[in-house]
Order: C-alpha cells, then sequence, then structure tokens
C-alpha cells in the first residue's frame, strides 16, 4: 500500500501522512492478533483507508488551497540573518532544535545563514550568506564537463547485469578487468563502479 501510495509516505512525512501510516498500521495489527478477523477484513480495511489516502493526494494535488490544511505550509525562521522567535513559537521549535537542525544541514554558526526555512516534514532548508557559499565553477572560471552518473557492476559479490548492459559491456568483459587487477573474481569484491572517463573504483572484501 505504501508502494502504491507514494514515496511521500515514507520521505516527505508531513503531519497528516505520519498520522495515516499510524491508523495503517494499526488496521493490520489489530486484526493481525484477533482470531475473528478473516484475511478478507483485513483487505477490506487496508484498501479502503489506501483509497481515502489516495483520494486525498488526488485532491491536494488538484486543489491548491487544501494542502495548507493538510500538508501544512513552510515557515520562515530565519530571516536577513535574524532568527524570527514568533514562527519559532508557533511551530513549537526551540532554539536548541533549531540549531540541531541547522548542524544537520552543516552550519553551525547563526552567522553563516541568510535565510532559514522550516519545511513541512521538519526539515530545515538553509541559504547561506554569499560570503559563506562554496564557489561554483562559474564563479572560478572553471570549464564545466557533463556530469554522469556511475553505474554499479557488482555489489555484494554478485555481478549487476543490469549495468554491465547500461555500459554495452558482458560478464567475460567484467571477470577479466578484475583477473588484471588480480581479483579472482566477482565474489570477492563488495562493490565495483565504473563512472564514464574515469573508470572503475573497486573495494574487496
Amino acid at each position: 500500500m505504501t508502494k502504491v501510495l507514494g514515496k511521500n509516505q515514507i520521505t516527505q512525512l508531513t503531519p497528516f501522512d505520519f498520522i495515516s501510516a499510524l491508523v495503517l498500521g494499526e488496521l493490520v495489527g489489530n486484526a493481525i492478533y484477533d482470531k475473528e478477523i478473516g484475511l478478507q477484513y483485513i483487505l477490506y480495511a487496508v484498501i479502503l483507508w489506501g483509497a481515502l489516502i489516495y483520494t486525498i493526494e488526488i485532491i491536494t494535488q488538484k486543489f491548491r488551497k487544501s494542502r495548507v490544511f493538510l500538508e501544512g505550509k513552510p515557515s520562515i525562521v530565519i530571516a536577513n540573518g535574524h532568527i524570527q522567535y514568533k514562527e519559532l513559537k508557533k511551530n513549537k521549535i526551540d532554539f536548541d532544535q533549531l540549531f540541531h537542525l541547522l548542524r544537520a544541514k552543516g552550519v553551525f554558526s547563526m552567522r553563516e545563514v541568510e535565510y532559514g526555512i522550516l519545511e513541512t516534514n521538519g526539515s530545515v532548508s538553509v541559504l547561506r550568506k554569499s560570503a559563506y557559499q562554496s564557489p561554483t565553477n562559474q564563479d572560478l572560471n572553471i570549464s564545466s564537463s557533463e556530469s554522469v552518473i556511475p553505474i554499479f557492476l557488482i555489489l555484494d559479490g554478485e555481478i549487476i547485469t543490469d549495468g554491465l548492459v547500461s555500459i554495452n559491456k558482458d560478464e567475460e568483459w567484467l571477470i577479466n578487468e578484475l583477473f588484471n587487477r588480480g581479483i579472482a573474481g566477482p565474489s570477492k569484491v563488495v562493490y565495483a563502479e565504473w563512472l564514464e572517463g574515469a573508470g572503475f573504483e573497486i573495494q574487496t572484501y
């Protein structure tokens, strides 16, 4: 049911999603230990609740105004480098919690922060002051190159066939590459990845 409802049931956990997950767990948990309730009743309850949640998700997508009530809205808790105490108080966040959330984003001093936004899932998004932002290639006048995603070829001793297909290689090529590096075979490898232009990154057991 979580798979059908989408990843927001796991990652972007709003208060409404949290409640829906609790109710779904209670429906299944209580039914499992009740001998008088058959499988059909469990499935009925899960499907009915899932359908209700799915309907509400559709409503929030179609009608923007419903999102504020069902999902909440972000709050600016730091503006122009100053903590917005009223917003913290409204969202029941104390200073220790705020600083904890900032440290989780790699910010250890308030002097670095221009804006901080408390998201609906409880995390804080941070815009640093220009003096504390990491320079980009454009800032340093460095010519940019195309970004590529590394491809896993071996994970936990097993060959990832899809990875080989994506780079137009076969298992024989991979095994030969391992042998050339003194590795007996895939079973000796924790993981191996291939990055176009950089080659292999291999870690053995």
